[in-house]
């Protein structure tokens, strides 16, 4: 059996390119920061939109703390 060969996505290929020079540790700490960012943002954006798209109030959000939503356990 041939195991199937790794190919990188366009993200490792990216940060490949970095790797090629000498990024002193605040950088680093700058790009980790900004990634992280990113993705927060893009997430906020993606719950922003399925709370338009379902037409939650600012109310229903605020239940969703107190909502229980474990099953509850059996004897």
């Amino acid at each position: 059996m041939q195991a199937e060969p790794h190919t990188m996505s366009n993200l490792q290929l990216e940060l490949l390119k970095l790797y090629a020079h000498n990024v002193d540790e605040q950088d680093l700490l700058a790009i980790r920061q900004l990634i992280g960012l990113y993705f927060a943002e893009k997430a906020s954006a993606a719950m922003d939109a399925f709370i338009e798209e379902k037409e939650f109030t600012p109310i229903d959000i605020a239940n969703w703390a107190y909502e229980h939503w474990r099953s509850e356990t059996r004897s």
